[in-house]
């Protein structure tokens, strides 16, 4: 006994690898078996609870009909057996298994149908729910690319408003300087036109228009005067309309609560185009009272 076991101990302490690769195996081996039994587990786990929700799924009119029908059907065999037993010579005619039968079946096919209504209404009850609960989320969807898109708008909106700004500054430079610029009335010369026209360039686009709402014209004539006094001051007061007038319409079309509008209307250029319809207005009635006249 003795010798064998320093058999076994010499080969092993002259064969670790071996010994120790054995060891690895069966490790293996027993860690395989052990996932292998937690992947069953799972999958059993995993199949009653699929059937515990099914069951909980399913409606109790479903449960209370199936144990009705089983007690009926149950009962009437227990009579069958029980009348057959008691007059075992008796025969029954198709008539009257027919009758049987008839009377046995028809208070289940009575139950059943109570219960398909039931049930019937109960998924009419969920299509309903499902159509309201796809309606509110079309409507939010749809809330949301209207959204969108009027964000785009918005967006478009003022890259064109930025164009359009250098527009206006320039039609009003150039109607500021033909009445009163070195063409006009001369009260500015060159270098202070030149001057302005380079602050309107660097970023101050509402130079002329301030200067035309807060400056007095007496020694031209009034404002009018400058605006539509001659034919090249009325094709600029014209143009100035007309390109305001568009960019107010395209504001329009973006703007949810008019703040877009309202502030174009209350800045300088917004402000000028205002005394413009006004002035407009008052010389073409001049006009027409001369023509009367």
């Amino acid at each position: 006994m003795l010798l064998a076991r320093g058999l076994v101990a010499r080969s092993a302490n002259r064969h670790p690898d071996s010994t120790r690769a054995s060891g690895l195996s069966g490790r293996r081996i027993a860690n395989h078996g052990y996932y292998r039994d937690r992947f069953y587990t799972a999958v059993i786990m995993t199949k009653e609870s699929r059937l515990i929700a099914a069951a909980r799924e399913r409606d109790w009119r479903i449960w209370l009909g199936l144990i009705i029908t089983v007690v009926w059907i149950s009962g009437g065999v227990w009579f069958v057996v029980t009348a057959v037993g008691n007059d075992p010579d008796h025969t029954l005619d198709l008539e009257t298994v027919g009758s049987f039968l008839e009377g046995g079946f028809a208070p289940l096919a009575f139950l059943w149908l109570v219960i398909g209504l039931f049930i019937q209404q109960r998924e009419l009850s969920r299509h309903a729910d499902a159509l309201r609960h796809t309606s509110e989320q079309s409507e939010k969807q749809t809330q949301a690319i209207a959204a969108t898109e009027m964000n785009a708008r918005q967006e478009t909106f003022f890259k064109i408003a930025e164009n359009v700004k250098h527009q206006l500054a320039g039609i009003s430079g150039m109607l500021f300087m033909s009445g009163l610029g070195p063409v006009g009335s001369g009260r500015y010369s060159r270098d202070e036109m030149d001057d302005m026209f380079r602050k309107s360039a660097q970023g101050d686009h509402e130079i002329f228009a301030r200067r035309f709402l807060t400056m007095d014209f007496l020694e031209e004539g009034g404002l009018p005067e400058l605006l539509y006094g001659t034919e090249i001051r009325r094709r600029h007061s014209r143009n100035y309309r007309r390109t305001f007038e568009r960019l107010l319409k395209f504001a329009e079309g973006c703007d949810v609560d008019g703040i877009i509008v309202d502030s174009m209307l209350q800045n300088a250029f917004g402000l000028f185009y205002q005394r413009m319809e006004l002035h407009k207005k008052a010389v073409a009635q001049t006009a027409a009272e001369q023509e009367q006249t």
